[in-house]
């Protein structure tokens, strides 16, 4: 056991796993968490992160040096079980990650087999080695289905006591029955034992112009003394989609984008439901952004110049990166577009990048399109100087794999402020 770490809270520090294109890196080091280290398993996604802020570090019997305040933290290239982590111990304030969901197939938990892609065993075992405060994963929402559930408080069960193992060639199934037992019955090191709690999140909630389901995982070591009550009050949501259909009956909406042609305006909010949330003025919602919004540019952000070339071309619309036209966009049956004056539809990462509708927008005159790459970070809250690397495939895949960065710091945020809190209270 190390002891209570006494750095300053304006020198709070993270660790993350499962690194990916870089969104919840940039909202964990937006909160005030200084990088120690990244790992990340995906060549393209590793050479963004290596173009906007990490130092690649391959693994040589050496173990990568820990970054003083102002340098560039190392990125481990390759497989997280290769990774050591016990450098670390006792400098690491939050551990952040998006372990793998691919494997997670229904049949195969039911049976009690795991695909060895499953991260979360990884993080576990960082857990041990790192001993953070505070712990934040994201994953999809099927985590939650009811047919999951078992596997999933399992889950749960083990970040609550990562000191327990699994012994090698055991089941989940045991390792769970001892889980529950120790936690019934044991006393347990607060120091060893986290509090955990789930959020199931829609990032449109959030501020983030798209619809995207995902459940957030939150646990803090017991001997922090966190307030969770604080802690669950800062991530309440605060946008809405009835106060995002109040702005445009109202015309606040509107007053943001005069260009909208009348029939558009017209045909939008008839689709409105007749039947309106009432909010009291100390409680009232922000309204949902839009995909409209966000090609004009949220919280300072220079509205992106229209596309009227599709031809693939190398060319760079007004100075915006990966802003490109690209041809052929197809809608049909299940792959119905995006439209600009809701909130775009989930960013997802296909075999060859965003599939299908995902990545197409309707334009005001009927004609559709499919939507950039800097379009499509914009959706994903991503800001216009971050670098996306390789072709347009991979980018897009990396955007459909990323967290949303106003999702994920609005978390950070709070992990930040609730472990100031109880700092200063001890």
């Amino acid at each position: 056991m190390v002891e209570q770490s006494h750095r300053s809270s304006s020198d709070r520090t993270s660790v993350e796993l499962f690194a990916g294109g870089g969104g919840l890196a940039m909202a964990v080091e937006g909160a005030g968490f200084r990088p120690l280290l990244f790992n990340e398993f995906a060549k393209r996604a590793c050479e963004t992160l290596a173009a906007n802020k990490a130092v690649p570090f391959e693994l040589d019997g050496e173990r990568p040096p820990i970054p003083a305040p102002g340098e560039r933290p190392p990125l481990i290239v390759g497989d997280v079980a290769k990774v050591d982590f016990d450098h670390l111990k006792g400098e690491v304030d939050l551990l952040a990650g998006g372990p793998p969901c691919q494997p997670f197939s229904l049949g195969g938990v039911a049976r009690g087999d795991e695909d060895d892609r499953n991260g979360f065993p990884h993080m576990f075992r960082a857990i041990r080695e790192i001993e953070p405060k505070a712990v934040i994963c994201e994953n999809v929402r099927g985590l939650l289905r009811p047919s999951f559930k078992p596997y999933f408080d399992y889950i749960k069960r083990e970040l609550s006591l990562p000191f327990e193992e699994r012994a090698e060639g055991g089941s989940w199934h045991g390792h769970d029955e001892v889980l529950r037992h120790m936690l019934e019955t044991a006393t347990i090191d607060p120091h060893e034992r986290y509090d955990v709690e789930h959020f199931p999140v829609n990032a449109a909630d959030y501020g983030v112009p798209q619809i995207r389901n995902r459940v957030i995982i939150v646990a803090f070591r017991r001997d922090v003394g966190v307030d969770w009550a604080r802690f669950k009050e800062l991530v309440r949501p605060r946008f809405s989609e009835a106060a995002l259909h109040e702005s445009m009956l109202d015309g606040s909406y509107w007053e943001r984008h005069p260009e909208v042609p009348a029939e558009v305006r017209e045909r939008v909010v008839a689709r409105i439901p007749m039947r309106m949330s009432v909010f009291p003025d100390e409680d009232k919602p922000l309204p949902w952004r839009t995909l409209r919004d966000a090609l004009k540019g949220i919280d300072g952000q220079l509205p992106l110049p229209p596309v009227e070339k599709l031809d693939r071309k190398e060319y760079n619309l007004g100075g915006f990166t990966d802003h490109i036209g690209w041809p052929d966009a197809r809608i049909y049956p299940g792959h119905t577009p995006n439209e600009l004056d809701r909130p775009a539809k989930t960013v997802k990462a296909g075999v060859h990048g965003v599939p299908g509708g995902e990545s197409v927008m309707l334009l005001d005159d009927d004609t559709h399109r499919y939507m950039t790459v800097r379009e499509t970070a914009r959706v994903m809250t991503f800001p216009d100087e971050w670098k996306l690397i390789g072709p347009r495939g991979e980018k897009m895949r990396q955007l459909g794999n990323a967290v949303p960065v106003l999702l994920g710091r609005a978390f950070a945020d709070a992990v930040a402020t609730v472990l100031d809190n109880a700092e200063r209270a001890k």
